[in-house]
Order: C-alpha cells, then sequence, then structure tokens
C-alpha cells in the first residue's frame, strides 16, 4: 500500500521528523533498503559530496534531518541514495507527453519489484518561502522523486537507463527533485540541467502550463533534448535511449522489463490518436504497457496523469489495469 504523506516545514525539520517518527515506530530506514552496503557506494557517495553540496544544499540539510531523526550517520543515507539509478537497481517507467486541441498530459507509469509497494511515498512538500517550490512528489525511494508537479504547473517523469558510465555527480531522481523546487517552466529546467554534472544515465519528461513540452535524455557526456513542435505534438520515454543521437549510448540489460514492447505499444497509439488524447484516453493508454506478470516478483505500482492545462493530477495506487484512477486533492 502507497504511503501518502505531507511535509510542512524547512528542510532539515521535514526530514528530522519523518525520520524521529519511523525511529518511534520502530522503522529503521536501513533494515529496509533491499540491497547490501559495499565499499564502491560507500567512496562513490563521498566523491559526489562537493556536487551535492555546491548544487542542492537543502536536499543534503534533509538528508542530514532524517538521519538525526533515526540516530544514524547521514553518510549511511548518502551511501544509500547517491547511487541510486547509477550503481543501484532502478525503477523500470515508461512516460509520455501529449499535445492537441485539447490541451497537453503527461503520463506515467512506475514499474517496480511488488517488495517495495509497501514503502512507495506520495508526498506534499510544502517549503517554507525560502526553500523552494511546493511540490507533490512519488518515489519508491525516500528524499528523491520520480515523477511530479510543483505550485507552477511544472510536471516531470523519469525513467532509468542502464548507464555506460557511471562519475560523480547527481542521479535522475534527486535532479527531478532538484528541478521541481528551483524551476518554474520548461526552459528553466532544461537550463539547470545544463549545468549539473549527471551521475549516470536516465530519461525527463517534462511540461508546463504553456504547453511547453521536452523529452530530455541524460548521460554522463552527452545530454539531449527533444521539444514537443508543430510536426511532432507527442513523445516518449522507456528504460532505453530512443533518440538517434543517443541510441549508441545504450547498454541494455538482457531482461529490459518490455522496454522495446512498451515503447512500440506507445509509439503505435499516438501516432494515430495524438488528436483524441485526453485524461481518460491516456490513463487507458498507461493501463495498456503494464502486462506483469506479478509472480515474478514485478508490477506497476502506481501510475499517474498529469493535466497540465489545469495542473490537475490523477493517480492509481498500483496497476492501472487493475487500480482505478483517482483525482488528486488540489494541493496548490
Amino acid at each position: 500500500m502507497v504511503q501518502h504523506l505531507k511535509f510542512r516545514g524547512d528542510h532539515y525539520s521535514i526530514g528530522y521528523d519523518w525520520g524521529n517518527y519511523l525511529k518511534t515506530n520502530n522503522v529503521q530506514l536501513l533494515h529496509l533498503i533491499p540491497f547490501e552496503n559495499s565499499a564502491e557506494r560507500n567512496q562513490f557517495a563521498i566523491d559526489c559530496l562537493p556536487v551535492y553540496r555546491k548544487f542542492s544544499p537543502e536536499i543534503l540539510a534533509e538528508i542530514k534531518g532524517i538521519a538525526d531523526g533515526q540516530s544514524i550517520p547521514e553518510e549511511a543515507l548518502h551511501s544509500v541514495l547517491f547511487g541510486m539509478y547509477c550503481l543501484m537497481p532502478g525503477a523500470h517507467c515508461s512516460s509520455f507527453i501529449v499535445r492537441n486541441e485539447k490541451g497537453c498530459i503527461l503520463g506515467r507509469n512506475s514499474d517496480f519489484l511488488t517488495a517495495s509497494e509497501d514503502f512507495c511515498l506520495n508526498t506534499y512538500y510544502q517549503l517554507e518561502s525560502a526553500s523552494g517550490f511546493n511540490f507533490l512528489g512519488n518515489t519508491t525511494s525516500f528524499v528523491e522523486m520520480e515523477d511530479g508537479i510543483n505550485e507552477h504547473g511544472l510536471a516531470l517523469a523519469l525513467t532509468s537507463v542502464a548507464p555506460y558510465k557511471v562519475q560523480p555527480g547527481i542521479n535522475v531522481g534527486m535532479l527531478l527533485r532538484l528541478i521541481l523546487e528551483q524551476c518554474k517552466t520548461v526552459n528553466e529546467a532544461v537550463h539547470l540541467i545544463h549545468e549539473i554534472p549527471l551521475a549516470g544515465s536516465g530519461t525527463l519528461m517534462i511540461g508546463d502550463t504553456s504547453q511547453q513540452g521536452a523529452l530530455v535524455e541524460l548521460s554522463p557526456d552527452k545530454t539531449s533534448v527533444h521539444w514537443l513542435n508543430e510536426k511532432n505534438n507527442y513523445l516518449i520515454a522507456t528504460n532505453m535511449f530512443n533518440t538517434l543521437e543517443m541510441f549508441e549510448l545504450n547498454r541494455l540489460p538482457e531482461d529490459t522489463w518490455q522496454a522495446e514492447e512498451r515503447y512500440e505499444t506507445l509509439q503505435s497509439c499516438l501516432s494515430e490518436q495524438t488528436a483524441e488524447v485526453d485524461v481518460l484516453s491516456a490513463q487507458k493508454l498507461l493501463a495498456s504497457v503494464c502486462n506483469y506478470d506479478r509472480r515474478l516478483g514485478r508490477d506497476t505500482v502506481w501510475s499517474c496523469v498529469y493535466d497540465l492545462t489545469t495542473s490537475t493530477i490523477f493517480r492509481a495506487d498500483g496497476n492501472p489495469a487493475r487500480s482505478a484512477f483517482k483525482r488528486e486533492p488540489n494541493f496548490f
């Protein structure tokens, strides 16, 4: 069952209150991590720390708050969080954005291990005015976000991509969180992305209330940006690079969780029905690309549709082929 949380305050106090709440309820975060610590992850976290200090000191403050609330070293959380989506297994997801006369819609499935379902977070951050923009975000982890929308109507969704190279930097989940807190528009988000060293590979689907939209394919050495335009009214991402300039950087694992099939299904539908896509059809499309066998321990753990014209969010807790979408409360 997905946990729905509301946070209010500055970054450190939000982190401390949550970490202490878990501790009071006999929950130790480090006991929930589904992989063992290693010297490689510890060293990688140390190497990444200067980048986080420069670009996201507020997020570091939240991590320190969680650590203090849990009575554990903050370095232990750095080791867990900084290597996500690059050193450790990532989520296996699908996303798209489409624009037509009915408006602009961003859709995303979060596909991951069924064992993670009880620890997935749907979070609303109400930050102090000087700390960053308020946002609603979803994640299979904590602190970093995998999709969300902020008070200015800027929405983002990530998919993980197996890295061909890993370097000290900020991973795609932390980057998404940082954009939600710091940017109002797609243009601002793309500008920020180009300023930050990236730890690994991934994609970000980005849209805003002006119906601007972009797909950003990210890697340590190269970043490709594709925009919605008059000739191309939709963009798609799964767990691989699909644009010509980035395709050679794919290092696909043997098991891609049907990444190619999911992309082809989305491509086939959106190429033929771009003009007809609305909130309801977007929900149905997401339900059509999550055909996992739960007996193998994998499934879609949530699904979201962001109506960027109205900044309205529809969310399904679980596989959307079996779980109904519900409209999220209007937090902004």
